[in-house]
């Protein structure tokens, strides 16, 4: 399986990104996908994860309200739509895959990880 985040990049406060994540290599019938981030000095951490077959999501508090998590079944793709960024929201954000039926937030219960989209909100 390979994961490829795309579409970060540099905005102003209060601005929008949608980040993208396709999977290749197989169909997922069970499980789901995730995003987390890691900002310099700090441990990865969980933003939003979606089930692949009711589409159930869970959020972080952190993004709640501002951050969005989707799945396009047909074509296996994660997708993060971000609004109203913050500074704090600046870090390389991950997507990751899961087979499993573990805790979604957690970063032990994914079995696949792409290379991350860095992710900048500053003026």
């Amino acid at each position: 399986v390979q994961l490829q985040a795309s579409g970060g990049g540099l905005v102003q406060p209060g601005g929008s990104l949608r980040l993208s994540c396709p999977a290749s290599g197989r169909t997922f019938s069970s499980g789901g996908m995730g995003w987390f981030r890691q900002a310099p000095g700090n441990e990865r951490e969980f933003v939003a994860a979606i089930s692949w077959s009711l589409g159930h999501t869970v959020v972080a508090d952190s993004v709640k309200g501002r951050f969005t998590i989707s799945r396009d079944n047909a074509k296996t793709t994660v997708y993060l739509q971000m609004n109203r960024l913050e500074p704090e929201d600046t870090a390389v954000y991950y997507c990751a895959a899961r087979q499993g039926v573990g805790d979604p937030t957690s970063v032990s219960s994914y079995d696949y990880w792409g290379m991350g989209t860095q992710v900048t909100v500053s003026s």
